[in-house]
């Protein structure tokens, strides 16, 4: 395998030796930092792309007309949807990063232009950018026009130093890296970098451009950590001490190394004192932390440049705290469920009382027993290998037992006393809600309520609650209610109106004479004499029963009362028909004697107090006629009022 490897370096070498029989345009050796590096920012940029110069205008909105280019971080249905749509730029996942967008023109333009100072001699540069045709391959009716870019580099009076064609760009939806490599020589301090539109003009010929850079290009350099890891993970304390080294294809005939070391995460690297050498022996580092690693090589007569030198892939040694797993448990009593949690860690493993076991980082145990009481253990492993053990331990309190027995019925008015039991380590009573009982703090109160209510009785053995509940039933007392007396013809019948109240209740009118249905609150009486029905109303559950009376007069014919005195002295004082009342719905109605009506009962039992719209009529002969609406003539008398 390693002389592969060496034939391999040796191949670089020969491109290095001989670009111009080289196959391919861009570097295929190892990179420097950028001299130019353009992304085109984070935001829209009304301006030039990154300080060079353009022969195209700004236009700033995301799809720019012919000559036109733009800032942007996307492209959205641009021109009918001829144009790929997309949400980002060249670097994946980099939502906010802008590209230039360009239209190109009919006649060859300049995309970019930048002059780049301070260049090292006998240093190869890659001058490249990342290109994406941005039409369809259906747009133009499939003969859309591809992009096609020249790469120059020139002198700053403009002299074309070398130059490189992308040839025709096609259409395949992926961003592709086009550019070309150049080598300074002695006295090559600056230069111009120009990227020019050759395509014809037309349908199509539009592109996306982004990451542009200029940087160092050398020899391959392959970095590893003790032979062949391109990282190694320790944990703290670790003592272990790593050889870092490098290995240089040929290109560089006086090479220099320095290894550097970044602790931000690259965002910057500083030389490591002393590390010159291709090999470097890394010391133990206590701080945790991730440690990167590259090489740098350039030329000695460019060495006290950085931006001559070309660097190495990175390596990195990752100095990792152990888990701070911080093992707890919460559950306080017996049939809770117990939790167990971890802080921290990826891997972990369990193990406690009954031959509990559970990888889960926070295992539970539902419906503990006292029996899981006890030390629980956990061993968290790290992403990083990294283990650490701890421990915790679960103190269940047994749940007390209450039973508060079967449900209660009561009749309105009476009481019951409840009769709860429980085990021997109650230490509080409390019942909910304490209306209608004697005392809610105790096991067995009386009680009392007024309306059916559901008692919860909570008990506790100082920690732990346990409930119950009892349901206490109050069946409402029988009510009786007859109804109003009654009057009727002798030979005529009626309903009685009774009514009644109560739970579960039944009913019985006596005497049962001259009554049908007895055993209902509406029977139909027809007695021969004045009569008095007495409706019993009776409870299922036992409670008093109810009683109430109603008379039954029975006349033999109508009488109307041919006179009545309205003086106030509260005998006689209305005109009362009470046989009418055998006639429900007959009409009443009395004139004066020039024939004014002065009372009508509308078929009602309303009776005349000697009235005529709140005035007294005086004495005298009034005229009443009756329509007992039985198909009977219509009787007519006189009626007398006597003050």
């Amino acid at each position: 395998m390693r002389k592969y490897f060496k034939f391999f370096l040796f191949f670089l070498w020969l491109f290095f030796v001989f670009p111009d029989q080289a196959f391919a345009q861009l570097c295929q050796g190892s990179l420097g930092d950028p001299v130019v590096n353009i992304t085109f920012g984070t935001s829209s940029n009304p301006g030039t792309p990154g300080g060079s110069t353009t022969n195209y205008t700004y236009f700033p909105h995301d799809c720019p007309d012919d000559g036109y280019y733009t800032i942007a971080g996307s492209t959205h249905e641009c021109f009918n949807d001829s144009w790929y749509s997309l949400a980002e730029d060249h670097t994946p996942g980099d939502v906010n990063g802008n590209m230039m967008i360009v239209n190109a023109s009919i006649a060859p333009g300049d995309f970019f232009v930048k002059q780049v100072d301070g260049l090292c001699p006998n240093t190869t540069y890659e001058f490249a950018s990342w290109i994406f045709n941005v039409m369809l391959q259906s747009a133009c009716y499939g003969n859309g026009i591809k992009p096609n870019i020249t790469f120059k580099i020139e002198t700053t009076t403009g002299t074309v130093l070398q130059s490189y064609s992308s040839g025709d760009i096609s259409s395949t939806g992926e961003w592709k890296q086009y550019g070309f490599f150049f080598t300074t020589f002695v006295g090559t301090g600056s230069v111009i970098l120009r990227m020019t539109n050759n395509a014809p003009g037309g349908c199509g010929n539009d592109l996306m451009l982004d990451d542009i850079t200029f940087r160092p290009c050398g020899p391959l350099v392959l970095a590893a950590i003790d032979g062949s890891k391109d990282s190694v993970d320790v944990c703290t304390g670790d003592n272990s001490v790593f050889t870092l080294h490098a290995d240089v294809s040929s290109g560089y005939s006086d090479p220099v190394y320095q290894w550097q070391l970044s602790t931000d995460n690259g965002i910057s690297y500083t030389d490591i004192a002393g590390a010159t050498q291709i090999t470097y022996i890394r010391p133990a580092t206590d701080d945790a932390g991730r440690y990167l690693y590259k090489l740098a090589v350039s030329e000695r007569e460019n060495s006290h440049v950085s931006g001559c030198s070309i660097l190495s892939n990175i390596v990195a040694v990752g100095v990792n705290e152990f888990p701070v797993v911080d093992a707890a448990s919460r559950g306080h009593c017996t049939e809770d469920t117990l939790f167990l949690t971890a802080n921290d860690g990826s891997i972990f493993l369990w193990d406690g009382p009954l031959n509990f076991i559970s990888s889960e980082q926070n295992p539970f145990i539902p419906d503990a027993v006292i029996g899981n009481n006890g030390t629980y253990h956990v061993k968290a492993t790290s992403s990083k290998g990294c283990i650490s053990l701890d421990s915790t331990v679960a103190s269940l309190s047994e749940r007390p037992t209450v039973n508060t027995g079967n449900d209660q019925e009561i009749c309105q008015g009476n009481s019951v006393q409840l009769q709860s039991t429980g085990s021997n380590n109650i230490t509080t009573y409390q019942w909910t809600p304490v209306t209608g009982l004697s005392n809610a703090a105790v096991p067995n109160p009386i009680a009392s309520p007024l309306t059916s209510t559901l008692y919860i009785l909570k008990v506790t053995n100082n920690e732990c609650p346990s409930f119950d509940s009892i349901f206490v039933i109050v069946n409402e007392n029988p009510s009786a209610d007859a109804g109003p007396d009654r009057v009727i013809i002798n030979g005529q019948s009626a309903t009685i109106n009774g009514t009644a109240g109560g739970t579960d209740v039944n009913y019985l009118w006596t005497p049962n004479v001259n009554i049908t249905g007895a055993t209902t609150l509406n029977p139909e009486i027809s007695p021969t004499s004045n009569q008095v029905y007495t409706l019993n109303v009776y409870s299922n559950k036992g409670c008093k029963a109810a009683i109430d009376d109603v008379l039954v007069k029975v006349y033999q014919q109508l009488f109307v009362p041919d006179a009545f005195t309205p003086n106030g002295d509260g005998i006689n004082d209305t005109w009362i028909i009470e046989t009418l009342d055998a006639y429900p719905g007959a009409d009443l109605k009395v004139f004066n004697r020039l024939g004014q009506k002065v009372f009508d009962n509308n078929g009602k039992s309303v009776w005349w107090d000697g009235r005529f719209k709140g005035e007294e009529m005086p004495s005298g002969a009034y005229v009443f006629f009756i329509d007992l609406r039985n198909n009977s003539p219509i009787q007519k008398g006189i009626v007398y009022i006597i003050r």
